[in-house]
């Protein structure tokens, strides 16, 4: 099939992400409602012929728009869930979702845009886009609580320059609901998805879905931060940083995980105090600009924001240049169980009126 040129794409219409929730659903009436042409696109990730595929289908059919079936399972296993497996067998925690939205989501819909004729595409993300400088930014949504640009953070200017997020300013999720309930969309009252689409909630199912993928786990050593052995722990995929509960240890005071290390299959214990730190180390960096690991140099420090996890607050701080392209963060407040395998998300703010933007964020290596 002969890919079409920009020129020859349509303004007027758009491929969406339909997972048949209530916001994409949603996010399609919106769409319908402004005039465009939708197209509903459903990613099959598992490629196992789930009852989302019908909810879709059921969606699109209720909507009067056409539907697509991709099944992208090949990929997304090699290049998400594989990367999920590794990283929790070295100790790390991974958000599968960053790494699925450039490589899978949003390349697929923009390749199946490109073979439709359509110019844009769109999701039921809580997030807004804008322009600065001649350059397209992920925007921090109308509802903070439900904002989701931390996920969004590797997306290149060839796909943010192409993007709707119709649910960008709703107040909250009930508005979402409303709007659906009033149109009787059957997807109004649909339970929202879990965390992780491929997999059952539940550290105890993390386990044995990774060890079926023949990465397995081994007993080790519980240091305590004066170095002393304590216990053994159960296996690194049971634990992450910052964690104090389901040590299985009784120590006659509070401890929490502070340290993982894979190479020594040790597991390191401390206060809430050994917890807070106020440089973070990241690597694999991306800068949205110019979809480089290289801090631009436009990056003003004084209007600097950032989080290192999806519900963290957004806290002040600077960037520098680390060596073999990391990049360091200093927080002006020490912040709490940087994890290795999150993401750190570097955001900047023009006004303090105005809702902070994503200029770029990197895989946290460690602290400093």
């Amino acid at each position: 099939m002969r890919m079409m040129t920009m020129k020859e794409l349509r303004n007027n219409k758009v491929v969406l992400g339909l997972s048949g929730g209530v916001d994409s659903t949603t996010a399609a009436l919106l769409l319908k409602e402004k005039g465009y042409e939708v197209i509903g696109l459903f990613l099959d990730v598992m490629g196992d012929g789930s009852s989302d595929i019908e909810a879709a289908a059921k969606a699109a059919e209720q909507l009067d728009i056409p539907f697509v079936h991709r099944d992208v399972s090949d990929i997304f296993e090699k290049v998400v869930i594989s990367d999920f497996c590794r990283e929790y067998s070295i100790g790390h925690t991974p958000n599968p979702c960053v790494v699925c939205n450039p490589n899978v989501k949003f390349k697929t819909i923009i390749d199946v845009a490109d073979e439709l004729g359509a110019y844009y595409i769109a999701t039921g993300h809580y997030a807004r886009i804008i322009n600065r400088y001649d350059r397209y930014y992920v925007q921090q949504a109308a509802s903070l609580r439900k904002d989701q640009s931390y996920m969004l953070y590797r997306l290149g200017q060839d796909i943010l320059s192409r993007i709707i997020f119709p649910l960008g300013n709703f107040q909250d999720k009930e508005e979402t609901r409303n709007l659906a309930k009033s149109h009787k969309l059957f997807s109004a009252d649909k339970a929202d998805s879990q965390e992780i689409c491929f997999i059952e909630d539940g550290k105890k199912a993390y386990v044995d879905f990774i060890e079926d993928r023949g990465f397995h786990c081994e007993q080790g050593d519980f240091i305590y931060s004066d170095g002393s052995v304590i216990g053994k722990h159960k296996g690194l995929l049971y634990y992450t940083v910052g964690q104090r509960k389901g040590l299985g240890l009784n120590l006659g005071k509070s401890a929490f995980v502070t340290k993982i290390d894979p190479a020594g299959n040790t597991i390191t214990l401390g206060s809430n105090k050994d917890l807070f730190k106020e440089n973070v180390v990241s690597h694999s960096n991306f800068f949205v600009a110019d979809s480089t690991e290289r801090i631009p140099e436009t990056v003003d420090n004084d209007c600097l924001l950032a989080k290192i996890r999806y519900g963290a607050g957004l806290s002040p701080c600077t960037l520098k240049a680390g060596d073999n392209g990391r990049v360091i963060a200093t927080f002006d407040i020490a912040q709490r169980a940087a994890t290795p395998g999150q993401s750190i998300v570097f955001y900047a703010k023009d006004s303090e009126e105005e809702s902070a933007y994503v200029i770029g964020g990197g895989l946290i290596e460690s602290d400093y």
